[in-house]
């Protein structure tokens, strides 16, 4: 127990009933479960769409990215077109706190599990309905995945504007999912504020488009923010073809010289501090307006040093920099392995597996390691014998 808590987790005692697949939804719930919320997560019987992964498993639908995302939950194999299985569905919701579903608006009226008919059931339930587009707009009830997003927001003209190939792009990772992921378990959150506070239930509505739009255009929509445009959109700093890792002769370096004072040190550094007297660099306007001619220079200096010499001296001189890391290097680095942010688990039919621990720390509430992600129906069995008892309480 932490001195002065009361030994809980943040979210312990909240109920979640999760209704949702893929990456969007089932990582909102996973920062719900981290919180200390019971999270029941309630998949077709065939399971998540995301439980395969891309290479077979030990137990088939435990795949890695599904271990990702499904950690702290249970399980429980529900057919919502039967109904026996409605049955136990409407038990579940009547005693959570939180619905949280990413299932389209029309397929929820036909299960019965709209808005309106969960909040008679549980009139002070939080509904977070995942969707892909605002539902007040054209493309209300439209089908959305990570690079359909991506495509909508303007994100994949970003590459072409970094390299002058014109083709469009998709970044190499499910970042408007997690966005929107991340969007849901605020706004969650603030829901059961505001209930704390009325005792009254909502509904809230997360757009996948809307939540990464917001994201990606914070610093991309630029110049068009002003009323006429002053410029383009796009941040130029962001998409400055030569602000990119510099090389050294054994390796790569991503260093920063990001306040102006920081360009005379860093060039002396390198061993070129006249290259600054030109008179391209005599300001800083000048200097940002030129700052790819300032990065090509750099380039052709790095490569004097070795990562382990340069990134010492940029340390010593206080300008930002770390070395360029590949992905299957991760696992060995060292200031995770201090933090103790990659833990080695062990899952009950997977065996030994890595687990990341959640970034954030609270200093008056515990955030244990959470259970294991769940075999496809778990806990149907426990989770079951609740209901037919008529009893509400946490599944063991």
């Amino acid at each position: 127990m932490i001195e002065g808590g009361d030994g809980k987790s943040m979210l312990s005692g909240v109920k979640v009933v999760d209704l949702t697949s893929v990456v969007f939804g089932p990582y909102a719930s996973q920062i719900l479960a981290d919180l200390g919320a019971e999270v029941i997560k309630v998949e077709p019987p065939h399971g998540d769409h995301f439980r395969p992964g891309t290479r077979p498993a030990k137990t088939p639908g435990m795949g890695s990215g599904w271990m990702a995302v499904n950690r702290g939950k249970k399980s429980i194999a529900l057919d919502l077109k039967n109904a026996e299985d409605a049955t136990v569905m409407r038990a579940l919701l009547a005693e959570a706190d939180i619905f949280i579903t990413n299932v389209r608006g029309q397929a929820m009226d036909r299960l019965g599990l709209s808005w309106d008919a969960v909040s008679a059931l549980n009139p002070a339930i939080v509904y977070a309905h995942c969707v892909g587009f605002g539902e007040d707009g054209p493309n209300a009830g439209l089908q959305a995945y990570d690079d359909v997003i991506q495509a909508a927001t303007g994100t994949t003209t970003l590459l072409p504007r970094v390299d002058g190939n014109p083709r469009p792009r998709y970044f190499p990772s499910l970042i408007a999912d997690k966005v929107a992921g991340l969007h849901a378990a605020y706004a969650i959150q603030a829901a059961l504020i505001h209930r704390m506070r009325t005792g009254r239930g909502q509904r809230v509505e997360i757009p996948m488009f809307e939540a990464f739009a917001s994201f990606i255009l914070l610093e991309h929509l630029g110049d068009r923010s002003f009323i006429p445009a002053i410029g383009q959109a796009g941040y130029p700093r962001q998409l400055d073809p030569e602000r990119q890792p510099f090389p050294c002769s054994d390796g790569w370096l991503s260093i920063v010289a990001y306040t102006d004072g920081a360009w005379g040190t860093l060039f002396e550094l390198l061993g070129d501090p006249g290259f600054l007297d030109d008179e391209r660099f005599q300001t800083p306007k000048d200097r940002f307006f030129n700052s790819a001619v300032l990065y090509r220079r750099m380039a052709e200096l790095t490569e004097n040093f070795t990562v382990a010499d340069l990134l010492a001296k940029l340390r010593a001189a206080q300008i930002p920099a770390m070395p360029v890391r590949d992905l299957d290097d991760m696992l060995d680095d060292e200031h995770f392995a201090a933090t103790g942010f990659f833990r080695r688990r062990v899952h009950p039919s997977e065996g030994d597996y890595i687990d990341m621990a959640p970034p954030v720390r609270f200093g008056d509430a515990p955030m244990p390691p959470a259970s294991p992600p769940p075999n496809l129906d778990e806990h149907g069995e426990s989770i079951r014998a609740i209901v037919r008892k008529g009893a509400g309480g946490t599944a063991k």
